[in-house]
């Protein structure tokens, strides 16, 4: 599931900076990046499943391994994991009401905090 119209698409930020406001906000980066990629997590687990709240970006300006970049946010995906096939973020999942609304109210909390500080 896309999150359509967030403003965070429009958004860019240093990397040091982004990555202290997603880990505030319980989204991990961890090991998932490359030097042009980066990938910031939430997981979720109630009774219908295991979920993830996704924030990807690609570098604007600078590496991603030197700690040294202006990243480009893309569109916050939602998705279900299915073991052991991994995530699925396709328009005929099901997600729970209050999954999506609890991604809401985070990711507009990540905009109003990343807005601060944007290029």
């Amino acid at each position: 599931m896309k999150f359509e119209n967030t403003g965070i698409e429009n958004l860019k930020a240093d990397l040091n900076r982004l990555d202290e406001v997603m880990l505030e906000h319980g989204l991990v980066r961890e090991g998932q990046w490359d030097y042009e990629r980066v990938t910031y997590d939430k997981k979720t687990v109630v009774k219908e499943g295991t979920f993830y709240l996704r924030v990807q970006g690609h570098v604007h300006e600078g590496d991603v391994g030197a700690h040294k970049a202006i990243i480009q946010l893309m569109t916050p995906l939602l998705g279900k994991h299915y073991y052991p096939h991994g995530v699925e973020y396709g328009e005929g999942e099901q997600f729970p009401k209050a999954i999506v609304s609890q991604s809401e109210k985070l990711l507009n909390e990540v905009k109003a905090e990343v807005e601060k500080f944007a290029i």
